[in-house]
């Protein structure tokens, strides 16, 4: 059975807290966090996250004039993240300027099919204990994909309303896992078999056409209003934070195909207990309104700004956390985040303030448009597509709940561990997410 082991140090070591008046922040300031994981298929991950503030004079902050994020890190065969992000309003006076560069590589992407509950997860099938274990890799492909987005945000009408415009460019390569870089240096058991997992297979049947197999060019143009009357950006106490954004793939710009989809969010923070209880949640809607959208696209997020290097969904780390990540894949889909969160202490420490954050959730979300799934004729007796790969009618809404603990530095810089758990076993068992920043 695959096994995880995570360890995750902090270079922001503290022995003892104290409550003491906030101090002040000016200049350049940075937080870092160094992580090492193991998978079993992927080998270990090493690598560091580093985030560099500028608070200017310091008579802004907590709100900062420069933001510089850098993360490197890499599996022992092969996958890894290389990203900078870079976030700023003084960029360019009066307008928030947002810049992404990331080339993302994952040898076992998931894949668990279209529509939810609709597709068929059979756990049986990737473990290796099973009696009916076929390979770790059944519900997996190999994706490569590279990034380059620069988001704009200016005022629209008054002090709440914004625009924002952007340019997105990525391109995606994709196919079947590398078995002989997974395989190398395994024995025996522990050997992954050469067999066609569920990505094959919607090749076979016509479901992935040939074209979109091996992945292609996206280039989007995105547009859009903000309405946002947030308190603080990266932990709201109070304020709302709106968007719709229409984000538009021309083919004339070099797509393989057209298309284009509309992404409603809405988020809104309520301050329980001042300064340290708050409660907020996130209702967020997305659909294709025209074109045919590729199947290697239709796994991504839209927002008016990208925080994380990850922009998918729906399961895992950025939206339902303990339900596996890609399980939830259509043309259109809701979703929605409950939270309550508490900074239960503060202190400071080497000069800079720090809080420590408990959060208690609860996730979900639901296909609302689904992409056409249409398998061949029954040729072979032992193939039973609706108990085996697909039940239409059986998408529901997907429940997920859990607990998380911040660690955060000058109100910016926040260490977030989050364990969530699936309500129901088709969404799988649960997961334990180590990265930085709220979910929202």
């Amino acid at each position: 059975m695959k096994k995880y082991f995570l360890l995750s140090f902090s270079v922001m070591f503290f022995c003892t807290a104290f409550a003491q008046e906030e101090v002040t922040k000016s200049g350049w300031n940075f937080g870092a966090l160094p992580t090492i994981t193991f998978d079993t298929d992927l080998g270990f991950q090493y690598g560091a996250l580093v985030n560099l503030y500028d608070y200017g004079d310091g008579s802004r902050y907590p709100n900062y004039n420069h933001s510089l994020y850098f993360e490197v890190s890499r599996f022992t065969k092969g996958s890894g993240i290389n990203r900078f992000y870079y976030d700023s309003d003084e960029l360019f006076k009066g307008l928030q300027t947002s810049v992404d560069i990331s080339f993302l590589s994952d040898q076992a992407y998931d894949f668990y099919g279209f529509n939810g509950y609709e597709a068929v997860v059979n756990s049986d099938w990737f473990d290796d204990e099973s009696d009916a274990y076929k390979t770790r890799m059944f519900y997996k492909y190999d994706r490569k994909m590279f990034r380059f987005k620069v988001d704009l945000e200016g005022k629209f009408v008054g002090e709440n309303w914004r625009w924002a415009a952007g340019i997105n460019l990525l391109n995606f390569k994709v196919g079947s896992v590398n078995l002989e870089k997974l395989n190398k240096g395994k024995k025996g058991d522990d050997v992954l078999p050469d067999v066609d997992g569920l990505f094959e297979k919607y090749q076979d049947w016509g479901i992935i056409p040939e074209e979109e197999a091996n992945g292609g060019f996206v280039p989007e143009l995105k547009a859009g209003l903000v309405y946002d009357t947030r308190d603080n950006r990266p932990n709201p106490m109070k304020g709302i934070w709106t968007e719709a954004v229409i984000v538009a793939a021309p083919e004339f710009l070099g797509g393989e195909s057209s298309f284009a989809k509309l992404s409603l969010t809405h988020r809104q923070y309520f301050t329980l207990i001042p300064n340290n209880l708050s409660l907020v949640y996130r209702l967020a809607y997305q659909t294709t309104v025209a074109g045919d959208v590729p199947f290697y696209y239709q796994t991504q997020v839209i927002t008016s700004v990208l925080k994380g290097a990850a922009s998918e969904g729906l399961g895992g780390a950025k939206s339902l956390r303990g339900v596996r990540r890609n399980r939830i894949v259509g043309d259109g889909f809701f979703y929605g985040n409950l939270e309550a969160r508490w900074k239960f202490a503060r202190f400071q420490f080497i000069n800079n303030n720090f809080y420590l954050g408990l959060n208690g959730f609860m996730d979900f979300g639901q296909v609302t448009k689904k992409i056409d799934v249409n398998f061949p004729p029954v040729t072979d007796p032992r193939i039973d597509y609706e108990s085996m790969y697909y039940n239409e009618g059986a998408e529901s809404m997907h429940v997920s709940y859990g607990a998380g603990l911040r660690v955060v530095m000058n109100q910016n810089f926040i260490v977030a561990i989050d364990y969530g758990m699936a309500a129901d076993e088709r969404d799988g068992d649960s997961g334990l997410y180590i990265g930085l920043n709220y979910l929202f």
